[in-house]
């Protein structure tokens, strides 16, 4: 048995095929004619962009628009100046082939993304690994992945396992698939999930464990997998899978169903979004509102600064589309490892410390008002909440809403309509936030508590750093104590206490937050269900 990390839940029982590892094939070669050699390289990119468009056009009619714009940025990466240009001059300079030229040049912008901490941007390099990859089958001659799978119950085993390749999966053949690397919050994993495909990532070594042929189980839910399995283990798994799948059946049916305790409470269980389009997964998924719109990522993989228009368009099509569901937009959250190539930032030796987020923003605030004023514009299409991030003092929550106000009386002035009652909210990120919850709450609407950065600020564990994520935990007593002081501070002053960290969608912690009595549980669009499910089985 291989145990690996559980990326797509479910069961499958069936037959492998390896997928070519393309960067062992990359071969140096010395070359004459770096002309021709240039020639051959936009031959082959002008190839992998008609491949990717007729990809998408393939894939939003199986998955609808919103689930394939991560085939425009990679249309984006193919017409990046600075990578064809890289390649180009590598040509030229060294006399080699385009293919290690192209792999020299890609690996400079994969290391910048895998050096991240934010796990979100590190798992971005798997968009440039993608479209790299694409390059080189079409430079080297090969089989892409899809023209690889002939028979039915095929389980895919590769390294990794792109966004592109997943969403060329055909579903009529392929039931599952395993890698070597790989994380859940990569592009792949989340449209695995929304395939409904398992899929267990991490695996390390699987493609050279595993041979073409093999009959192997995948287990999605606990992340491991069974290489030839005895008949007894065939016929376990073939009980569970079928659990299983009357089990999801199930869950479809709580869609609608709204959360109430014993005591009457109405428990809110929200989504979390990074763009515009996001919005559709959870209304699928039954979400009662926006908990979190990271609104950092309108801001990336750009040349400039989004328009005040820019973003008034992103906010309002949230905002029309959830009707009057609250959405809870969080103003500019970058620094630390997000970071925006047109904005010059200073070196710092702990940038998850310093400047970043809203000390950007009250710093820089003809970068802050636009994008107030964009929100402001968008409140009159529904029912909107500011959330202010990485607040350590109430000096930052008066400035910070004493330039919402005058954002609001320009706007007024100017004789645009704006809602006159906006809840302004803050995240508790910061063990000092935590601890002065209850004097912070009076001078807000609401506070939502942020786990990914508490647990790591309280613990001083930075959970990407391998040789301490051990200490990396939700459930440690001081965490504990953070959240239940939070909540009990802003119910103390009357206010309301979300959570949009990665913990308010695990189960193992659901019961104790309904008992600490947070009001609002705030995750992905794909573990709503899940979450309502296990509320009810509590309450």
């Amino acid at each position: 048995m291989k145990n690996g990390i559980a990326a797509s839940k479910g069961y499958a029982i069936g037959q492998v095929v390896v997928k070519d590892h393309i960067e062992d094939l990359v071969i140096e070669r010395h070359v004459e004619d770096a002309q021709g050699e240039k020639e051959r390289f936009h031959k082959a990119v002008e190839e992998s962009k008609i491949q990717i468009i007729a990809i998408k056009a393939k894939s939003e009619k199986e998955l609808g628009a919103d689930k394939v714009e991560v085939f425009d940025s990679h249309i984006m990466i193919l017409e990046d100046p600075e990578l064809i240009k890289g390649v180009e001059e590598l040509i030229e300079n060294n006399k080699v082939n385009c293919e290690k030229a192209l792999e020299d040049v890609a690996k400079g912008y994969i290391a910048i993304f895998e050096s991240m901490d934010d796990e979100y941007m590190r798992e971005r390099a798997a968009d440039i690994k993608d479209v790299v990859g694409r390059l080189h089958v079409n430079l080297l001659g090969k089989k892409h992945s899809d023209e690889q799978i002939l028979g039915e119950n095929t389980i895919v085993v590769a390294h990794d396992l792109t966004p592109s390749d997943t969403a060329q999966l055909d579903r009529s053949k392929v039931i599952a698939f395993l890698t070597d690397i790989g994380g859940r919050t990569s592009h792949s994993a989340i449209m695995a999930r929304t395939l409904e495909i398992p899929a267990v990532v991490g695996l390390k070594d699987i493609t050279t464990v595993v041979k073409e042929g093999d009959m192997v189980i995948v287990d999605g839910n606990e992340g491991t997998v069974i290489i030839n399995p005895s008949s007894e283990e065939l016929k376990k798994y073939k009980e569970i899978k079928e659990t299983f799948e009357k089990e999801r059946e199930t869950l479809k049916a709580l869609k609608d169903i709204k959360i109430v305790t014993s005591e009457g409470k109405h428990i809110e269980v929200a989504g979390n979004i990074g763009a515009p389009e996001d919005v559709n997964k959870v209304i699928e998924n039954g979400g009662e509102g926006i908990g979190l719109f990271r609104t950092e990522f309108l801001y990336m993989d750009r040349e400039d600064m989004p328009s005040e228009e820019e973003q008034y368009k992103a906010y309002k099509y949230v905002l029309k589309n959830m009707g009057n569901k609250p959405v809870v937009i969080r103003t500019l959250d970058i620094g630390g490892d997000k970071k925006l190539s047109y904005l010059e930032m200073p070196e710092e030796m702990n940038p998850f410390l310093g400047y970043r987020a809203i000390r950007i923003c009250l710093d820089r605030k003809d970068i802050f008002k636009p994008q107030l004023r964009a929100l402001l514009r968008a409140s009159a299409y529904g029912n909107l909440k500011i959330m202010f991030p990485m607040i350590s003092s109430l000096n930052e929550i008066v400035e910070a809403k004493a330039l919402l106000k005058q954002c609001k009386d320009e706007l007024i002035k100017e004789g645009f309509v704006v809602k006159s009652e906006i809840e302004v909210g803050i995240m508790i990120e910061i063990p000092a936030a935590a601890l002065m919850a209850e004097e912070l709450a009076q001078h807000v609407d609401f506070l939502s508590i942020g786990t990914n950065d508490l647990i790591q600020y309280t613990l001083a564990a930075d959970r990407m750093n391998e040789k301490v994520s051990y200490l990396y935990n939700p459930g440690h007593p001081a965490v504990l104590k953070l959240i239940k002081m939070t909540i009990e501070g802003a119910h103390k002053a009357g206010k309301w206490c979300g959570m949009c960290g990665e913990m308010a969608g695990d189960e193992a912690y659901i019961e104790v937050l309904l008992e600490y009595g947070l009001d609002e549980f705030s995750m992905s669009a794909s573990s709503i269900l899940n979450a309502k499910k296990v509320m009810l089985n509590i309450i």
